[in-house]
């Protein structure tokens, strides 16, 4: 079993962390919240003083924080987790950031001579709990596998897409696609609402034919139909629409730089940033549809 170092036990980092524990791993973290220090010791992760610290003893070192920012502060400087990072220690960052700074990230870590990835995940909180979560990695071949065996402990697809950025790319690429796909499908049952189509008469259809998607059989956005849906709970999240929001922006920025035509993908971004506007980036990503419906004009 190894020794990991994981900084930042929020919603996501907090479970996964959980379940490093309880694959029988040592697990030392950081995090600036108290109430997620205090959660994470409950579920049998020491708790580190700094990301430094938390480093030096550590074979594997996990980051799993907001933006690119962040994660490029943890990694550089004298105090950073790279400088702090043992000889031969693998650092894997799962945050879902920007491509240029997860490549700037695997720079800091090679100059280091630290083996890295850039492992964004997919399958939110509850995929999180449940060590269910799709990893998505970029690097170097062997980094990928000395990694396996800790990432399977915390998810159940490990895909490794390609060098360094590529498990970002992935990640902003496929959001890109739940978001649109999401839009579609809350129109579409706005549209049957108006036409007096039931919710089920709607799935029923749609869910085996052409119309079927992962944003309508596996996440719903009415009640009713997919139990398990946030659509059932008030649209809490599941997976926030201001996370959503983030992942489109760096859709948008990665488009922008890489002069690829994204118009639905811009859209997209619009509409999600007029729910944020509305105060509704809390609730689940799937609770557009209410804006669509115009509950909150």
């Amino acid at each position: 079993m190894a020794v990991i170092g994981f900084i930042g036990l929020g919603n996501m980092g907090g479970p996964m962390a959980a379940n490093l524990v309880k694959a029988g791993h040592s697990v030392r973290g950081f995090d600036l919240v108290p109430a997620a220090i205090d959660a994470a010791r409950e579920a049998g992760v020491a708790i580190g003083a700094s990301p430094a610290d938390v480093a030096r003893e550590a074979d594997i070192v996990i980051t799993m924080l907001p933006s690119g920012k962040h994660v490029l502060g943890v990694y550089d400087g004298a105090e950073g987790i790279v400088a702090a990072a043992r000889p031969g220690a693998l650092l894997i960052d799962s945050s879902t950031i920007d491509v240029d700074s997860a490549r700037k990230a695997h720079a800091l870590a090679a100059a280091k001579g630290a083996a890295s990835l850039d492992a964004p995940v997919s399958g939110g909180v509850g995929g999180a709990a449940a060590g269910t979560l799709t990893f998505m990695a970029g690097g170097e071949a062997d980094a990928f596998e000395r990694a396996r065996p800790v990432l399977e402990a915390m998810g159940k697809k490990i895909v490794l897409c390609g060098g360094a950025g590529a498990g970002q790319a992935a990640k902003i690429c496929n959001n890109m696609i739940l978001g649109i796909s999401m839009i579609g499908v809350c129109e579409a049952f706005v549209l049957a609402e108006k036409l007096g189509l039931s919710h089920q008469s709607l799935f029923d259809v749609a869910s085996t034919a052409s119309g079927q998607c992962w944003s309508l059989t596996s996440y719903c956005p009415v009640p009713g139909p997919v139990p398990a849906s946030p659509a059932n709970r008030d649209y809490q999240p599941g997976f926030a629409a201001a996370l959503m929001l983030k992942d489109l922006k760096l859709a948008q920025e990665a488009s922008q730089s890489a002069g690829a035509p994204t118009p639905l993908g811009a859209a997209a971004t619009q509409l999600y940033a007029m729910m944020a506007a509305a105060g509704e980036g809390g609730a689940d990503f799937s609770g557009i549809i209410r804006m669509l419906r115009g509950d909150n004009a």
